[in-house]
């Protein structure tokens, strides 16, 4: 009768850890099943499930999007969305444009436009086939110069048309347009916002080294002596006696004025993807 027991014993156990593998495991694929939900239906080329576009923009961007797709074969389908439910945008849009297939099959020709509209993110995803035609360089161009302006105004239709247009234009074999347009762009706005704050870095230090020393220095010779160690220059009173006889090595003054300082859902039934695939190139963005 022992080894009965044991033999039940063991079972149970077994049986035990199966269901616990088979738990975890559930558990595991339950968040990846409520994500692959959320993906939208294609619909047509316009998928404008958060309602960005108005349906007067969205006939004529369908329209553009149609024509250019029967003069190149290459397919641009934009599609919005209310939430990414707390995805990252990247994985997303690769994930709806393999569940699309957007492009042709065995050409890999396809771009998705994908804007999520409450996390106010964008991303251009690239079909294996067009990464070299359409790069990461040129899809970050469109989203900053392009998309992101127009967004931050409130002008989400002009946004899409326009980064249409310049996908378009980059597919067309004209993407150094998007990059002179760039170099304007910046020389009319000014500094890019690293350049910037290296070069305010640089200031503020010119700024209390050399200010430091001029202060030090130039009283004595530009300014009116009031006394021993004292003097008046620039309406403010510089005494250098307090600092020198307290045993510091530095010089100092004081301000005797109070003002002185600086601070430093589409029309188009029946559309479908010809079954190509991404690989994540792109670029995406936010406004």
């Amino acid at each position: 009768m022992r080894p009965l027991a044991m033999s039940s014993a063991k079972a149970g156990g077994l049986t035990g850890v199966l269901l616990t593998s088979f738990l975890l495991t559930l558990c595991l694929l339950l968040p990846l099943a409520a994500f692959a939900q959320t993906l939208p239906a294609l619909t047509g080329r316009v998928v404008d499930n958060a309602g960005l576009v108005d349906p007067v923009a969205e006939a004529a961007l369908v329209q553009k999007l149609e024509a250019f797709e029967q003069k190149s074969s290459d397919q641009i389908v934009v599609a919005t969305i209310a939430s990414l439910g707390g995805e990252a945008i990247e994985p997303f849009a690769n994930r709806l444009f393999r569940a699309w297939g957007l492009g042709q099959a065995g050409e890999d020709n396809g771009i998705l436009l994908l804007v999520a509209r409450d996390d106010r993110k964008m991303r251009i995803e690239v079909g294996y086939g067009l990464e070299g035609t359409l790069t990461d360089l040129h899809s970050r161009l469109i989203i900053e110069n392009t998309m992101v302006p127009a967004f931050r105004a409130g002008d989400f239709a002009g946004g899409i048309s326009g980064a249409v247009d310049d996908i378009i234009v980059a597919l067309e074999g004209n993407a150094a347009e998007l990059e002179a347009r760039a170099q304007r762009n910046q020389q009319t706005t000014g500094w890019d916002p690293d350049t910037l704050i290296v070069a305010l870095f640089f200031v503020v230090w010119a700024t209390l080294f050399f200010g430091g020393f001029a202060f030090a220095i130039l009283p004595r010779i530009y300014g009116r002596k009031l006394g021993p160690g004292r003097y008046q220059w620039l309406g403010m009173t510089f005494d250098y006696n307090a600092r020198e006889g307290s045993g510091s090595s530095g010089r100092g003054w004081s301000s005797g004025s109070s003002g002185g300082g600086w601070s430093g859902g589409s029309s188009g039934g029946g559309f479908s993807g010809g079954g190509g695939s991404s690989g994540g190139g792109g670029s995406s963005g936010s406004w």
